[in-house]
């Protein structure tokens, strides 16, 4: 029995149900039941708590969501071969262990929670590095924010936590996935994980991170917010003047130096050189002008 539940080990379950990692899911499981207990922790206090759990493999992660409190999990798990494994854990853990087999890509996390009304909702979870970015996506561009979730503690690769918290100062990390986390969320660096925790064990290191939701990010169009970081890093060697020539917005085509004017910005200026607020100001200013033209 493992230390933290009467369930048997996570390598014993791993073997019993034929569970092998498969590369095509970006599978790597974790087996130390100390580490997965470190995670959960991070989430903070899970009393009270729904937990939203991608990718939960054969369980190691929600079990020790579950050994610390949170009072219920819901577990969105593509890999039918699972199942199995999760449903024991369920059977261990009467009404307090969901799953539901399916692409979280496709699935309405929002709708799972809001099955349990009154009660705070969190994403907690080592996600399957060929997908991670693209779930943290679809979740930071919501349209309504505050969003449903109050903390996303979520497992990345470290090349992609890098550029989750990198700042300008950060040059390399700095591009439009940080520009939107620093933008909608507070995200910060919890701890690493080696590759010797996973089985299969991957070929790069792996990080936790924290972010939590601004309750009021700077005011601006969210799609504007989309065009103006992509047009600016799609070119990021280039000055703003260059970068923002032809960009777009609700198919009106805009004048870049007009644009980087208004936001009170130096046309000069590089993508890498501006920061979060910058991004926002220039958002807002493509918006404005947008608005003003006629059809």
């Amino acid at each position: 029995m493992s230390a933290i539940d009467d369930l048997p080990p996570l390598r014993d379950v791993v073997a019993r149900f034929d569970l092998d990692a498969k590369k095509s899911l970006g599978q790597n499981f974790l087996y130390d039941l100390n580490l997965t207990g470190r995670i959960a922790r991070s989430a903070g206090p899970l009393e009270g708590v729904t937990v939203i759990e991608i990718g939960p493999g054969p369980g190691g992660l929600t079990r020790a969501l579950l050994a610390n409190g949170a009072a219920r999990v819901i577990a969105v798990e593509r890999d039918p071969r699972c199942l199995p494994a999760l449903a024991e854990i369920a059977a261990h853990y009467p009404g307090r262990l969901e799953v539901v087999e399916g692409d979280a890509l496709a699935t309405d996390l929002s709708a799972l929670a809001a099955r349990h009304p009154g009660a705070p909702a969190r994403i907690v979870a080592n996600l399957p590095y060929n997908i991670g970015t693209a779930l943290l996506t679809q979740w930071l561009e919501v349209d309504v924010w505050p969003p449903w979730f109050d903390k996303l503690t979520l497992m990345f690769q470290r090349e992609v936590a890098e550029r989750i918290v990198a700042t300008p100062n950060e040059r390399i990390d700095y591009g439009r996935l940080a520009v939107l986390c620093g933008w909608r969320t507070n995200a910060r660096i919890l701890f690493d994980v080696p590759p010797s925790a996973f089985t299969p064990p991957p070929k790069v290191t792996s990080s936790v991170v924290e972010l939590l939701p601004r309750p009021t990010p700077e005011p601006c169009d969210r799609r504007a917010l989309f065009l103006v970081s992509q047009a600016a890093f799609g070119q990021r060697r280039k000055m703003l003047r260059q970068s923002l020539k032809g960009l777009a917005i609700a198919g009106k085509v805009l004048d870049a130096n007009f644009v980087i004017e208004r936001a009170g910005l130096e046309g000069t200026r590089r993508a890498e050189e501006i920061d979060v607020s910058g991004f926002v100001r220039l958002a807002r200013a493509a918006s404005e002008i947008a608005a003003e033209k006629g059809p």
